[in-house]
This record gives C-alpha cells, structure tokens and sequence, in this order.
C-alpha cells in the first residue's frame, strides 16, 4: 500500500517548505495541496495557489509524487491550465500526478466568490466530463480543437507535451455513477471520500458500498480493474487518522482489507481541521509506514 499526505497552502514558504521536505524525508510515496480560490473558514486565513506551491515542492524534492488534491472546473480553464499542468510535471521531472474532481454548490466559497450561475448537480457533472476529456485531448494531441457547452479550444497546441507518456495521470475523484464511469475511463486512479456519516462504521460501510460500485462501472468500461489504482481520503471520515498512532493504522488497515491501493492523510493542524500532534505524525512514519509499504527500513533514516 502506499501512503500519501496533505499539506494545506496555508503557510508562508518558509514554514511550508521544510513540511514539504519532510513528506518525503518521512518515506510517504506522494504529497498533496488542495487547488481552491479559498476553502471553508480558512478563507478568513492566509491561503496560497497550489500551482505555484507544487512547483516550490518539485524543487525541494526528488523523489515524492506531487498532485492537486483536488484542481476542478470552478476556477479552472482546461487550456491554461494545461500549460500549468505541462509545466509542473517537466520540473518536477514527471512526478506529477492531476487530481481533479467536479466541485462542490455554489455555497463554497470558490463558486461563490466568481458569482457565476448556480449548477444543478446535472450540470456540474456534465461540466466536469467536458474538463476532464478536455484536458485529456490538450495534454495527448498538439493542434487540439474542442467545441462543448462549457469550454471551446481551437488549435491548442501543448509542445513539448509531458515527460510522462502519453500523458501526466488521472486521479478522478468521484462518488456518484457518472462521475466514477468518468474515473473509469480517463483515471490512473480514483479517489473517494467515502460518504459523509456521523459514525466510523457508518462511514466505513459508504466506503465499501462505493468500491462495489466502482467496480462494477470499471467493468462496464472494459477496463482491468487491477489497472486503476484505488485512494481513500481518510480524513473524510468522523475521525481524523492522524488522531492516533492506533486510529491511523485501523484506518489503513480497514482500507487495505477494501482493495485500496493508496491512502492520503493531512498534515496535522493546531485547530478548525485536522486537529493533531506532529509527533504522532513522526511516529507513524517511523513505525507505520514501512510496514504497509513493505520496506525494511523507511528512506534517509
């Protein structure tokens, strides 16, 4: 299994850097940074774009995975920002991974602050598919035209294109129907948040009920399903897994039993989200995380 961790743009690049540093210092396999205008009440706080903060990241790190945990259509036009998306995966020399997923209402602040027109879930989804194919064309073919409802391109071109082949991978995020046929057709990997529950059981039970379902679209696509890689957000969950040394590895190992091939964490805060200790932190990456990964001794000590 491999293991992930959030880092929140939040803090200036002199005390972000050395998080970023020690993600993979601590032996964690990839590191994430949400892509959003603003997010919850941290909106009344400091808050950094995460393009510019993964690029940052890519310097400081030569091994990590790095990805937008997640980028969506909200703030987002597929032909800039498949310069970004080139850009970031040839300095970080193709360890770049795309996570996107369709955004939430209009009452979160990234769709609010724009004012746009309020979507209908329909609406949102079928926005999304024309972002995801899209981006998909812009980053495989040179010269690529694109006529949809949301978004138009005519003669895009991407030279140099990726240094990943065909093209920097999919992490889908997706919980309904739609959206994880979508995952199943585009996605190196899907990514869920489970469903939201007021219990761990509860929340566990949504997870397993989405697995089954993704499954089954991946199925239904005519894809291997050993060839889309599976992350759980954890901290999706009632309870935050960094809570404890004893929370995070029933959580992975509740995950592991799912066929999850990843799962992602955060970075532990002093309030509002992910409330945490960065010792325990230490601790599991010290005892944890070579034992799901299978290593013999985590890397640089």
């Amino acid at each position: 299994m491999r293991v992930g961790i959030v880092i929140l743009p939040e803090d200036r690049w002199w005390a972000a850097e050395p998080k970023w540093r020690a993600a993979e210092e601590y032996g964690f396999d990839h590191a994430w940074t949400y892509d959003h205008l603003g997010w919850r009440t941290l909106v009344d706080g400091p808050w950094f774009s995460a393009m510019p903060t993964l690029t940052a990241a890519a310097m400081v790190t030569s091994r990590i995975s790095l990805g937008t945990f997640v980028a969506s259509p909200v703030a987002r036009h597929p032909v800039p920002f498949s310069r970004e998306l080139i850009t970031l995966d040839d300095v970080s020399d193709g360890r770049f991974i795309l996570g996107v997923g369709a955004g939430v209402p209009h009452t979160n602040y990234d769709a609010a602050v724009l004012d746009g027109p309020e979507l209908s879930v329909k609406q949102r989804t079928d926005r999304f598919t024309e972002f995801v194919e899209a981006l998909d064309g812009l980053l495989m073919t040179d010269g690529f035209d694109f006529e949809g409802e949301y978004y138009r391109a005519k003669g895009a071109r991407n030279l140099p294109g990726c240094v990943q082949r065909p093209r920097l991978p999919f992490l889908v995020a997706a919980n309904g129907p739609r959206t994880m046929t979508l995952a199943a057709r585009f996605g190196a990997g899907w990514a869920t948040t489970g469903v939201k529950s007021e219990t761990q059981d509860e929340w566990w039970k949504g997870v397993a009920e989405l697995v089954k379902t993704f499954d089954e679209r991946v199925e239904a696509v005519g894809r291997d399903k050993a060839s889309v890689q599976r992350f759980l957000s954890l901290d999706a969950a009632p309870v935050f897994s960094l809570s404890s040394v004893g929370a995070f590895t029933d959580a992975a190992g509740r995950a592991e039993e799912l066929g999850f091939t990843d799962i992602v964490t955060h970075w532990p805060r002093s309030g509002d989200y992910y409330v945490g200790r960065e010792s325990t932190l230490e601790e599991v990456a010290r005892d944890v995380l070579p034992v799901l990964q299978g290593r013999n001794s985590r890397p640089n000590g």
